[in-house]
């Protein structure tokens, strides 16, 4: 009689441990972390290298200084000689600096050409979702 009351203790004491360690081990879960891209410096829960949103005031210059001239230029009065320009611009960048060549457009006041806009958006999209 002893040996099963003492069993039946031990199996109380086992399940009692099992519940307390599965509470806990199930508020310690959380979503899972994504590995940050190659080019993030992951110091952001969200990258700011692919975000087109501005996290700076300063912009960076991609060899482009030559479009600060268009600052405040409505998007609808670009020659085609314009559209050229930032065409060039655009295919002379590598696919990882494209957004950041669009936050530096952006806070330099510059509009992207639509066609030019488009197709930057487009390199984007492809580079984030494959």
């Amino acid at each position: 009689m002893v040996f099963i009351l003492s069993a039946l203790a031990v199996f109380v004491v086992l399940i009692l441990i099992g519940v307390l360690f599965r509470s806990k081990k199930d508020e310690s879960e959380e979503e899972p972390t994504l590995l940050p891209d190659a080019d993030c410096c992951g110091a952001h829960e969200v990258c700011e290298a692919e975000s087109l949103m501005n996290h700076t005031n300063k912009p960076v210059y991609f060899e482009d200084e030559e479009l600060d001239r268009f600052a405040g230029k409505d998007v609808h009065d670009y020659s085609n000689g314009d559209i050229t320009e930032f065409e060039d611009i655009l295919y002379t960048l590598k696919e990882k600096d494209v957004s950041g060549w669009l936050k530096s457009l952006q806070l330099r006041n510059i509009e992207l050409p639509i066609p030019v806009r488009d197709e930057a958006l487009l390199i984007i999209s492809e580079r984030r979702f494959g």
